[in-house]
């Protein structure tokens, strides 16, 4: 079906599509809508497996219930995400980069405590890892995280002040020392010198991707693996990933935005548009788009397709999120005080 751009509603720097439903049938009760509409939130670079996955939504409701839906979306970085829907985007289900955003909505009062257990593998519905983007021929030997030590090496990544991947990158360094039997002195010390390595910190995965990609700044880009997957897919570039075999493993949350599901009278699709996200259908859409599945199915369906992990560690390993943010992001955090010395 043919998609149309649309306007946002309100003045915020967000990408959004707008898939359009056709007339439908009754569903049989006579206070089911012929058409619903759902708006679903997310972080940029899911964009291409949602391309995939929401039809195959649309057509699977259609067919179990006879009703059409209407599935607006909304994408940019996950931070800015975050803050548009508690300023008012009228999201119903968010899919946002990492659980500390989701955390936020529902500190907000938008989302109840527990939405972690509403769906399955707390609520996780896609995994990636940390890759490195090198130059052709790897002319700064670039094979692990210490090789981002180096004041020859320049470092791409976004900002963790408002992108969700960014996070995941100051994560993946922090731990990549802590992990390995190093202690949070060293760790602080390390990434200072790599922040020291950064000459720009873009506002989002996709926007660091341009910075290294288009624009040619830069020698190593740290991002989502499922970046470099996708861009190899599609043809779009061809640019040498290293993925360290000791990594984080990358999570993404999904859930409904209670407060405005039940002002809106979508909970029910909502939910069942969260809950297809496991489907085999869309675990595959996902893993064909670079995102490491989390069923077993699918992930033993599909191993091959990603660089092997020797040792994984996950926002788990640092206490959980309310504890990441307390510690590393939040005002005068550990990210703060890193910021400050490394400019």
């Amino acid at each position: 079906m043919a998609g149309l751009a649309l306007a946002a509603g309100i003045g915020l720097p967000l990408i959004v599509a707008f898939i359009p439903g056709l007339p439908g049938r009754e569903a049989g009760a006579q206070t089911t809508p012929k058409r619903q509409e759902i708006l679903v939130v997310s972080y940029a670079v899911t964009k291409a497996a949602f391309d995939r996955v929401i039809p195959q939504f649309r057509a699977d409701w259609k067919r179990r219930t006879g009703q059409e839906v209407v599935i607006k979306t909304s994408y940019g970085g996950s931070g800015s995400q975050t803050r548009a829907v508690i300023d008012g985007l009228q999201a119903d289900v968010v899919a946002l980069a990492l659980a500390a955003d989701t955390l936020k909505l529902q500190e907000a009062g938008l989302i109840r405590p527990g939405w972690e257990k509403e769906n399955p593998n707390n609520a996780v519905f896609t995994n990636s890892t940390v890759a490195f983007f090198v130059r052709k021929g790897n002319p700064k030997k670039i094979r692990g995280w210490n090789d981002l030590d180096n004041k020859s090496v320049e470092v791409v990544t976004a900002n963790p002040r408002t992108s969700g991947g960014a996070r995941w990158n100051f994560l993946g360094l922090w731990g990549s020392v802590t992990q390995t039997g190093g202690n949070p002195a060293r760790a602080r010390a390390f990434i200072t010198n790599v922040f020291r390595n950064v000459e720009t910190l873009p506002k989002d995965a996709r926007e660091a991707t341009d910075v290294f990609v288009k624009r040619n700044r830069g020698d190593v880009l740290l991002n989502y693996e499922n970046e470099a997957i996708l861009a190899r897919k599609t043809g779009a570039w061809t640019i040498p990933t290293i993925v360290p075999s000791t990594n984080i493993l990358i999570e993404g949350p999904v859930a409904v935005v209670d407060r405005n599901v039940d002002r809106k009278g979508t909970r029910k699709v909502a939910e069942a548009f969260a809950r297809y996200l496991y489907s085999d259908a869309a675990q595959r859409a996902f893993a064909n788009e670079g995102f490491r599945p989390v069923t077993a199915r699918i992930k033993a369906e599909t191993r091959s397709r990603f660089a092997p992990l020797n040792k994984v560690f996950t926002a788990g390993s640092f206490g959980g999120w309310n504890t990441i943010n307390r510690t590393f992001f939040g005002n005068g955090g550990l990210w703060d005080q890193i910021f400050r010395t490394s400019r």
